[in-house]
């Protein structure tokens, strides 16, 4: 028996390899199948099926490329309803893989189909769950993502996820490993650890969601402090259960490389979005007016979701050369399948025809420091609420980047300065207020981070004043 965690750090998601005896099982794969195809050949191993957890909110699956590149089944639990040919199992099927066994679980309540797999040795032991968005390390599946196509409230479905972890999940042997399908960064969940996988005895003694003494304290704990779930997320449910393009057709559609001349025809055809993917300090130096930075280097993904929402939107890369193949991946990964190219020869090219530039009006931390200090400038932080209570600068408004569009009419009308925890996210607001017109701020190199090693006077928690200013 052989099981691999495949986990991918800006998705905080993992996808599973389960081999035994020449027989493979995927369990919730990435939109690109290649590897998974590969290790299966490497190991001399055949894929029988693909198993799906649910239908997914916040990635793209490759469960439609893998069936059609092997012919495996994609298995869902009861409830599902794809528009594509699938297995849609009973509860407590039992599905073979070489010695071993898999037994699905329907456990509803993150959404209505949310199922789980145990696995089982060749003994007929338990030995791990594949436990999907139903039960994270320290959280559970947030209740709240599958209320308006089930006609139900978030309540009605923690409801149904504490039977579900009460009766099909605290029963399993507590040498069980649980491998969930996120952790910490997920926007599935509120709580999670930073680990990957743990027992699931060692999780029914610290996750919160499974010591609360009965259901309705359940329920109030596991829907209290949700934030909205990022626009997205209803689009990737919608590929992921009706279908998609195949990633193949989406990377050669990607793959054009464009002159400045022909980048400007593309823009303004289709109207594409120009979505520069170099570093903050890159971009703040110079880049096409009206391009929208959100760094490869760091949460792209979620961010490219969270900030530009609509998966149909045409898109032209800035990217770092050499990098064009990352860039239209992750990409994919959140449903952004439209890329109609990328500019080739990156920036310098750019430069070279004598197109117009922009830049960012980016500030060192001593700099911020003196102008707070002696201009009495308003300070914008665009972390987490969070982030922002447990110490912020003095005096600053906490505006958390994603809901920019809620707030950006309430932004001063003098200069103001900006910043986040280390850069990443504060160009990403920059990028999008000059796309919009707003250029009067400065963002801070090095962020809050860099801001604590200057004389900039700090403060914890929230003031009734910037409560309001929320």
């Amino acid at each position: 028996m052989y099981i691999e965690q495949i986990y991918t750090g800006c998705l905080a998601q993992g996808a599973y390899y389960i081999e035994s005896n020449g027989e493979a099982a995927i369990i919730d794969p990435l939109r690109e199948v290649l590897p998974y195809i590969q290790k299966a050949e490497q190991r001399g191993a055949k894929i029988k099926y693909i198993f799906e957890t649910h239908f997914h909110a916040d990635f793209v699956s490759g469960h439609i490329d893998l069936a059609n590149k092997t012919n495996a089944p994609i298995v869902f639990g009861p409830k599902a309803e794809p528009a594509f040919e699938a297995h849609i199992a009973a509860d407590q099927e039992v599905f073979a893989i070489g010695n071993i066994s898999i037994t699905l679980l329907h456990t509803p309540g993150h959404t209505l189909e949310s199922s789980c797999y145990l696995l089982k040795d060749a003994n007929g032991e338990a030995q791990a769950l594949f436990s999907g968005d139903t039960l994270f390390l320290g959280d559970v599946g947030r209740p709240d993502l599958a209320q308006k196509a089930a006609d139900m409230t978030q309540e009605d479905l923690a409801g149904m996820l504490y039977d579900s972890l009460m009766h099909k999940i605290m029963p399993l042997p507590n040498h069980v490993m649980v491998y969930p399908a996120h952790g910490a960064g997920s926007a599935c969940g509120k709580n999670m650890m930073k680990e990957t996988q743990d027992t699931l005895g060692n999780q029914k003694q610290m996750n919160y969601a499974l010591n609360q003494p009965d259901k309705a304290a359940f329920i109030a704990a596991v829907t209290d402090g949700l934030t909205p779930p990022p626009g997205y997320f209803g689009m990737n449910v919608a590929m992921n259960k009706k279908g998609y393009n195949s990633f193949d057709e989406v990377m050669a559609r990607g793959m054009q490389a464009l002159s400045p001349d022909a980048l400007e025809t593309v823009v303004k055809s289709a109207n594409a979005l120009v979505l520069d993917v170099r570093s903050a300090a890159d971009f703040a130096k110079g880049h096409i007016p009206g391009a929208i930075n959100i760094g490869l280097k760091g949460d792209f993904a979620p961010w490219v979701g969270a900030m530009i929402v609509d998966v149909h939107q045409n898109l032209v890369l800035v990217v770092d050369q050499g990098m064009e193949t990352e860039a239209i991946t992750r990409l994919s990964r959140v449903g952004f399948d439209h890329v109609l190219g990328y500019l080739n020869g990156g920036m310098s090219s750019w430069t070279t025809a004598n197109k117009a530039i922009d830049s960012v009006d980016r500030i060192s931390p001593e700099q911020f420091a003196s102008e707070y200090t002696n201009q009495h400038l308003p300070v914008i932080d665009v972390r987490k609420e969070a982030e922002f209570a447990s110490e912020h600068v003095v005096n600053a408004q906490n505006k958390s980047l994603a809901y920019l569009n809620d707030w950006m009419h309430e932004l001063p009308k003098t200069t103001f300065l900006l910043h986040c925890q280390g850069g990443y996210r504060s160009m990403i607001a920059a990028s999008i207020l000059k796309a919009r017109g707003i250029h009067d701020f400065k963002e801070v190199d090095g962020g809050f981070k860099a801001i604590t090693a200057t004389s900039v006077p700090l403060e914890n928690g929230l003031t009734p004043c910037q409560i309001k200013a929320q």
